[in-house]
């Protein structure tokens, strides 16, 4: 497929050909972000040629002889498609046969909700509480939902995240009588290692440019050392792998070839190709010669040398030169 809109359209179009019990039995092996941008993709489709039908059919059939299928038990995830393309009340029989009644929780009940609604529900309850349903969201849903909050709120609520160390089953029952039925849970339920410093980073990689340096402050005046271990999980080294070429071009720039070399020593094959792929030819076969005639160096060396070069990709960040990776930043060059 061309691209990712083309691809989207053309998977739209076949559910809609495939026709609704057999469109829901694929839907039910998807993923929550799949699930929902196809069910985006159907809602636009108002009319398909029928020479387009068959074209995506026989593309599909092409396809399918080539690959083996991958089966996933994601049977919630239905739900959000189906109401997005059919809307609530014509949605509500098919969901009900598709799911054959099956159980879902009420934190999992709210991953179906839009994030101006999970907002809605959950802004007046005490900080801990909220801190504790987004940890159980995902986290590009939790940093929707963080930016439909008042900023004070906000910040209280991710460094609330930030230090949280894992939830006991009592307070998940807390929480369910806190949000009267709307979530729901099970004393049996296990302390879960979620919430802490990798989770906020993850959610703040997602939440905007503005939204994300007014809750870092906020953290770094409460504790500084924690709101350096966030910003540090935030971008490592390997994300390089999501930066466009151009802007890969432009941290080179930046970085001496020494630590440059230091630095890729630890990196991944993939990592190290696409960094030769945006140098010289030449500069590309040199560096490659010094790393492999590079003898072993300590870890710690390779570390200091990454944090290096992370300092140089937020400054040209910050300088707006570069764009990260994340779905929350507003401003694209």
């Amino acid at each position: 497929m061309a691209n990712p809109d083309e691809g989207l359209e053309k998977a739209a179009t076949l559910l809609i050909a495939l026709g609704e019990d057999h469109a829901a039995e694929v839907l039910k092996h998807l993923g929550p972000r799949e699930v929902q941008k196809l069910g985006h993709a159907m809602a636009l489709l108002k009319s398909v040629p029928r020479t387009k039908v068959e074209a995506v059919l026989d593309d599909f059939h092409k396809t399918a002889e080539e690959s083996a299928a991958v089966h996933v038990d994601t049977d919630n995830y239905i739900r959000s498609v189906l109401t997005k393309a059919l809307g609530d009340d014509k949605a509500a029989n098919l969901i009900s046969r598709i799911l054959q009644g099956g159980e879902t929780s009420g934190i999992e009940g709210l991953k179906w909700m839009n994030a101006p609604t999970v907002a809605d529900l959950i802004k007046n309850e005490h900080p801990q509480i909220i801190a504790t349903i987004l940890v159980h969201l995902e986290h590009d849903h939790s940093s929707e939902i963080l930016n439909h909050f008042t900023e004070r709120l906000r910040n209280d609520v991710v460094l609330r995240i930030a230090t949280l160390e894992g939830i006991q089953p009592a307070a998940l029952r807390e929480l369910n009588e806190a949000m009267m039925r709307i979530l729901s849970g099970s004393a049996s339920v296990k302390r879960t290692a979620m919430g802490g410093v990798r989770t906020v980073a993850e959610i703040l990689n997602f939440i905007g440019t503005a939204n994300e340096t007014s809750v870092v402050d906020a953290i770094r005046e409460y504790d500084p050392d924690l709101a350096q271990k966030i910003l540090d999980e935030m971008f490592v080294f390997e994300n390089l792998m999501d930066i466009d070429d151009r802007s890969i071009q432009l941290i080179l720039r930046e970085v001496q070839s020494d630590s440059l070399i230091l630095a890729l020593k630890g990196a991944s094959p993939d990592l190290r190709e696409k960094i030769f792929k945006n140098m010289s030819q030449r500069a590309a076969e040199m560096l490659r010669e010094d790393l492999e005639s590079k003898g072993p160096v300590r870890l710690s060396e390779v570390e200091a040398e990454q944090k290096e070069i992370l300092k140089v990709v937020r400054r040209l960040a910050d300088e707006g030169q570069i764009v990260l990776g994340g779905a929350g930043g507003e401003q694209m060059l």
